[in-house]
């Protein structure tokens, strides 16, 4: 129910709707071309369909923990009147929002099946891996928002610092470029947790490979402990937040 009730509000009285879903991936997609038309244009080289759907998977990934971490963040603060009169375990709230972006995740990914579809892509078994990394990402986007709402609840601060951190993110995770392109930071940039994972997928989906294990059961136990030590810290401080809010 709060999650079909964040649904709701979130597109209430909105012209395009679910069509909101689909925009957001469509821009960074915009901004991923750009970035490898960028890079071709240097090397000397051209811009595959490979690139492109690389990075149309990639986006509609992002796009999903961006907004699970968003709305996750403020989902106590947004739901003040519950929070301190209703007796009920209050990590609902943080995983009722990340679950209400995946009703949007849903969407993109409808049509980013399509749009692979439609230039040329061919899926093969190395596609299931997509289940296990979908669960993967939300476990590790769900531990973010539980630990993060309950920060938010006692430092008002703290959403401001994860809008900021969202902003600059896509920079430091292979959203709009391969991790191979960045040479010898690459160790750097796969020690992001989210990193692996977007990797993960562009190999199952785009390459039709198997992804990296290591670096996958890497992101899988930080999605572990951040989820483990979200969900501690928030029932540690649940007791406070009537009188916080």
């Amino acid at each position: 129910m709060l999650v079909w009730r964040d649904i709701s509000i979130r597109y209430k009285q909105s012209v395009m709707g679910f069509l909101w879903a689909i925009l957001m991936p469509s821009m960074i997609v915009g901004a991923g071309a750009l970035v490898r038309f960028g890079a071709a244009q240097i090397s000397g080289t051209t811009v595959s369909a490979r690139d492109i759907s690389s990075v149309m998977v990639r986006a509609v990934v992002w796009a999903f923990i961006v907004a699970g971490i968003r709305f996750g963040t403020n989902s106590l603060i947004g739901n003040n009147n519950l929070v301190s009169k209703i007796a009920f375990p209050k990590e609902t709230f943080p995983l009722a929002a990340t679950l209400a972006s995946g009703a949007d995740f849903l969407v993109s990914l409808s049509a980013l099946i399509i749009a692979l579809v439609f230039i040329g892509w061919i899926p093969t078994w190395h596609a299931l891996w997509s289940v296990p990394l979908i669960i993967l990402t939300f476990a590790l986007t769900a531990g973010l928002a539980i630990l993060l709402s309950a920060a938010n609840l006692f430092f008002r601060d703290v959403k401001y610092l994860v809008e900021v951190f969202l902003t600059y993110a896509i920079f430091l995770t292979p959203v709009l470029y391969d991790a191979n392109m960045v040479g010898r930071w690459k160790t750097a940039i796969m020690l992001n947790p989210f990193s692996p994972i977007l990797e993960a997928f562009s190999a199952a989906i785009t390459d039709h490979r198997t992804p990296d294990l290591w670096w996958t059961a890497y992101s899988t136990g930080v999605a572990i402990v951040v989820l483990t030590f979200g969900y501690w810290f928030f029932k540690r401080l649940e007791a406070s937040f009537a009188e916080s809010i």
